[in-house]
């Protein structure tokens, strides 16, 4: 029990937990660098997290610029 009390006091794991990256937001960051690139599923899957987060916000830059919407 200490480590829920812990959990629910700061709203993050305590140091040493594991928790499972969400499916829904997986799935997500997914789609949209297959969408946006065209990359298979198989090399989409061999990406760490950061590296994913990494390339769905590229993605999102360039959109920004190419709408024209980015901070001007």
């Amino acid at each position: 029990m200490p480590e829920v009390r812990t959990r629910l006091r700061g709203g993050q794991p305590p140091f040493g937990i594991v928790t499972p990256y969400p499916q829904e937001e997986l799935h997500r960051e997914l789609a949209f660098i297959a969408y946006h690139f065209h990359w298979p599923l198989a090399e989409l899957l061999q990406l760490d997290h950061g590296e994913r987060r990494r390339w769905c916000a590229e993605i999102s830059d360039i959109n920004e610029q190419m709408s024209g919407s980015h901070g001007e």
